[in-house]
């Protein structure tokens, strides 16, 4: 039976496995510090028993298995895209519901959702007309 990984920050789930430097580029971008020196807290986990694992599969293995509100996936788009937008998955207050993210905000993600300061919401509902979250307007 399938178990969901315990980790000591949220997860960077690899689901696609048909590039390993990909998802080697894609770790190291995602945990890079930003502009500010922020940086994501995350463990990526490449594990090919997660092979294929859909958002909506990620929600009924964690419910009882996480204590963390959200996961990050990176699935088939992820892997095919150039910006490499990897799917945030809400296990707690919407589960289910997914919005994506370029590896160089998911410090913004991760920071404000681990910490409780941003709702999940304030990121899925920001995300550019794709459904990808690139930040932030300035204006």
């Amino acid at each position: 039976m399938l178990k969901w990984p315990e980790t000591d920050h949220p997860l960077l789930l690899r689901t696609d496995f048909s590039d390993d430097a990909a998802w080697a580029a894609l770790c190291k971008a995602a945990q890079a510090p930003s502009d500010d020196d922020f940086r994501a807290n995350i463990d990526c986990v490449s594990d090919r028993s997660f092979a294929g694992l859909a958002a909506e599969q990620v929600v009924a293995l964690v419910q009882h298995g996480s204590s963390h509100s959200f996961a990050f996936l990176a699935d088939r788009l992820t892997v095919a895209n150039p910006e490499r937008p990897v799917l945030v998955v809400d296990l707690a207050h919407e589960p289910g519901r997914t919005f994506r993210v370029i590896p160089s905000q998911m410090w913004a993600v991760e920071n404000n959702l681990s910490l409780a300061n941003m709702e999940y919401s304030e990121f899925a509902d920001n995300v550019d007309p794709d459904g990808v979250f690139r930040g932030f307007s300035k204006s």
